[in-house]
């Protein structure tokens, strides 16, 4: 049988913060089509683990890979297309409508309808209603369905979330983890930070 490209992957990764050490050897690999959750608690390296599958920490050892190319081989524009990520801070510089905010996810929709497709993902994430609106305008919750809606746009076959459900009432929970679920039904990898491990079971198919 021939082997599967995993869609993410660190290989004996090591990295350090600050000149303190985070992460030692880990391997991790993530597959098409699943969620896995990341959990652990504050300061354990969760972050910090996602950013090095993205290329977005520097390593002091290891490889990390996206679809099985070297992160470190990756141009910007290639990692892009490869992957999106949703921090764990919500935040946005200038107080643009909600639909650009969207459309600035749409790294990946060349000759097609991007209003269309903000539509969509505005719908998806149940905030229609506030395309027109100015994102600084919105409260916390608000906003992460927004930024949650940019990430679902990218289509990237690699999607990281770090706690993507922090501060949200149970309905907004429950919401993002399903859009991810769809996500990952469609054939994306999703990597999803947690604290909840009663969402983490309900959601990943590994903890």
């Amino acid at each position: 049988m021939a082997r599967v490209t995993p869609i993410a992957e660190c290989v004996g990764v090591a990295c350090d913060i600050a000149g303190r050490p985070v992460l030692r050897g880990v391997d991790f690999k993530l597959a098409a089509g699943e969620i896995v959750g990341v959990v652990g608690p504050n300061g354990a390296g969760k972050t910090t683990l996602l950013r090095a599958l993205l290329g977005l920490t520097p390593l002091s050892g290891g490889a990390t890979f996206l679809d099985g190319r070297n992160t470190r081989s990756m141009n910007f524009i290639e990692r892009a297309a490869a992957a999106a990520y949703l921090p764990q801070e919500r935040r946005v510089v200038w107080n643009l409508p909600c639909r650009e905010v969207v459309a600035l996810g749409a790294v990946r929709c060349a000759g097609q309808d991007i209003a269309a497709r903000v539509r969509s993902a505005l719908t998806e994430v149940g905030a229609a209603d506030l395309a027109d609106r100015g994102v600084l305008e919105l409260s916390g919750g608000e906003r992460a369905r927004i930024l949650l809606a940019r990430l679902i746009i990218t289509e990237a076959p690699f999607l990281a979330a770090d706690e993507p459900v922090a501060g949200l009432d149970p309905d907004g929970q429950l919401l993002t983890l399903d859009v991810l679920r769809r996500r990952a039904d469609g054939g994306a990898g999703v990597c999803v930070t947690l604290h909840d491990l009663t969402l983490a079971a309900r959601s990943c198919d590994r903890v």
